[in-house]
């Protein structure tokens, strides 16, 4: 096995068994999107868990079917393979320690699709995730108060400037989001064997209601841990972590909500 453990990531030391990671068999391991802090926070870990298997939100199944252990040496020529540039994911520096940290591991994808997505305009999110929608309940609706708690989340992360009525298709379009996750990581368990390493936001990872939740719906028996990062003066992320961090420094985004009153 080659060694790529980047110096920054050992600037992070702590101790890995006091923080409770190292004995699960699946790591949902969140992030604020656009924080380098974090990435390099979940390179460490990955780098120290060796995980079989990184589940990636970024990326769909066909692409990361394309990540292989010669790309991994070259972050341009990975890049590239990936289509990166054209993701809309913050620059691909900030997640390249991560394949780095993992070139032995198998890596995942479990984006959901743009034509997925469209389609919850006119489908249900059990018929258009498939044969499976059960082991992950999306054949059922969500209890009122959590659908009231998510459409308040997505009219607020959209400046409180989408219409009401689009507001349950937002919501299930995360459902979606959720339930592929959860069974792209169940996949990637039942294929390697584990450990399992999953890279996505912080929305995703929470226990509550997440794909951490859906995952652990689908196999009750698997030892999950899920860790939420925040970033210093900002709220930490809500969703009923094993374990949150708020030690970053905040990125400066401005007025995330400008370009909606320039429209």
């Amino acid at each position: 096995m080659r060694n790529f453990i980047f110096p920054c990531l050992m600037a992070f030391a702590s101790s890995a068994a006091a923080e409770g990671y190292t004995d699960a068999d699946v790591l949902f391991l969140g992030e604020v999107h656009d924080n380098p802090a974090h990435h390099l926070r979940q390179a460490r870990i990955v780098a120290e868990v060796q995980p079989t298997a990184v589940v990636w939100e970024m990326l769909g199944p066909e692409a990361a079917a394309k990540v292989a252990p010669e790309l991994i040496d070259n972050v341009a020529a990975l890049s590239v393979a990936l289509s990166w540039s054209d993701s809309g994911w913050p620059d691909f520096s900030m997640y390249y320690p991560i394949f780095a940290a993992s070139p032995d591991a198998r890596h995942f994808g479990a984006q959901l699709s743009r034509e997925e997505a469209r389609a919850v305009m006119g489908q249900g999110v059990a018929e258009i995730f498939g044969a499976d929608a059960a082991v992950f309940g999306l054949d059922a609706p969500l209890a009122k108060d959590q659908q009231a708690q998510r459409e308040a989340l997505q009219m607020a992360a959209h400046c409180d400037a989408l219409p009401f009525e689009m507001l349950p298709i937002m919501v299930d379009i995360q459902r979606l989001r959720d339930a592929e996750l959860a069974a792209a990581t169940l996949s990637a368990l039942q294929e390697t064997g584990g450990p399992v390493v999953v890279i996505t936001g912080n929305g995703h990872a929470r226990k509550d209601w997440g794909a951490t939740y859906l995952f652990l719906q689908a196999a009750p028996d698997v030892s999950v841990f899920a860790l939420g990062q925040g970033e210093v003066g900002r709220s930490p992320p809500e969703g009923g972590f094993d374990l949150i961090e708020a030690v970053a420094s905040a990125v400066d985004r401005g007025d995330p909500c400008d370009a909606f009153r320039k429209n």
